[in-house]
């Protein structure tokens, strides 16, 4: 029998007690780090557990579904005790069929319990979200309860400002912020996210600290931040899951989280909570609507619902199935021991669990 463990309560205009969990990482999502997130995540979650991955951030790239499809494969594997339910949304870019303003395209995405998006280019992710379809539905869905997972570009796009690595590191324009996805703002912070904060791949002889723009590029970005703009530095194969209901933030991975505010940098350990002001002046969400367009909350909202309640109906069998179980407990009835057997291997056969009990035969899917 499929049992939801607890259906999200839809309260439009009303104040959000429930906000999925959201995890940043530095790199590293199909790694042994990135493993553990995920499954700090899911554990939280029902099973099956629908994930969904936005191929947005390497939309430009000819293997985008590749991309996603890689991760895909990781998360197969690695939660297959929680029965994912995987499938990836191709919003890939605007004007063309896999448009993030298509609701055809992102059909999929209204059950979701988990969202991940990861590698590709920052900004290039910026420019196809922006006030996209796409952004209101994942912004609706996290209010709602999804959990949100990002990495390497996906969690540079989310800040206030976006730092522009390929146009600054590949290209050799100067250091220069662009505008970020400002996922924050309705919670009061003010945040830009830099992954990759202790990066060494370019060993003694090239720095490539601070998501490879190393810190030589990276000091005068530093003086042309806001007023008030936190940075979230992320070390390599590390994270932090963000719980905005219990206004916590935990580090898990191999290394540090940097908070640098006002010249200021504090460090966080692996497997250290600290409380989510750190990150500036956080408030609870008040208006669950916030800054999302009213049809689509309201759109998103209602199908969302029909399909958890729909999810947590137990799946009815078939008729062959039920004529099976019928004659297997006949066969029983006549202490037909080895037809009995026979029978429940059929019904297995067909995708069914049948389990005897007190009040009699019991179907689950297999």
């Amino acid at each position: 029998m499929l049992i939801l463990n607890r259906l999200q309560t839809i309260l439009i205009g009303e104040i959000v007690s429930n906000l999925g969990l959201m995890a940043l990482l530095g790199s590293g999502e199909t790694s042994a780090t990135g493993g553990q997130i995920f499954e700090t995540i899911a554990s939280k979650l029902n099973i099956p557990v629908s994930i969904r991955i936005l191929e947005t951030p390497a939309g430009f790239e000819l293997n985008a579904s590749r991309v996603a499809g890689r991760v895909g494969e990781f998360l197969s594997t690695r939660l297959q005790n929680y029965q994912p339910d995987i499938k990836l949304i191709p919003a890939r870019k605007r004007g063309t069929p896999y448009s993030p303003e298509s609701p055809a395209v992102l059909q999929d995405l209204l059950d979701a319990q988990m969202i991940f998006m990861g590698p590709g280019s920052p900004t290039y992710a910026v420019r196809q979200l922006k006030g996209s379809l796409a952004w209101d539905y994942l912004q609706t869905l996290h209010r709602l309860g999804s959990a949100v997972i990002l990495a390497s570009a996906a969690t540079i796009s989310f800040g206030e400002i976006a730092l522009p690595v390929y146009e600054i590191y590949k290209v050799g324009e100067d250091p220069f912020w662009k505008p970020g996805l400002d996922f924050f703002k309705p919670y009061g912070l003010s945040l830009a996210f830099i992954p990759h904060w202790n990066n060494s791949d370019g060993g003694s002889e090239l720095d490539t600290s601070h998501c490879f723009i190393g810190m030589a590029r990276y000091e005068p970005l530093s003086r042309q931040l806001p007023p008030g703009l936190t940075v979230v530095g992320l070390d390599e194969h590390t994270g932090v899951v963000i719980d905005f209901n219990e206004q916590t933030c935990h580090v898990i991975g191999r290394s540090q989280v940097h908070i640098v505010s006002n010249g200021n940098e504090t460090v966080f350990q692996n497997g250290e909570r600290f409380d989510i002001r750190q990150l500036g002046d956080y408030h609870p969400l008040e208006n669950a609507q916030h800054g999302i367009d009213q049809e689509v909350w309201q759109k998103v909202s209602k199908e969302r619902q029909s399909l958890l309640a729909a999810r947590s109906q137990p799946e009815q069998a078939p008729e062959r199935v039920l004529e099976l179980v019928e004659q297997r407990q006949k066969a029983r009835q006549n202490k037909h021991w080895e037809e009995s057997d026979q029978l429940r291997d059929k019904i297995a056969s067909l995708g069914w669990n049948v389990m005897d009990t007190p009040q009699g035969p019991h179907l689950e899917r297999s």
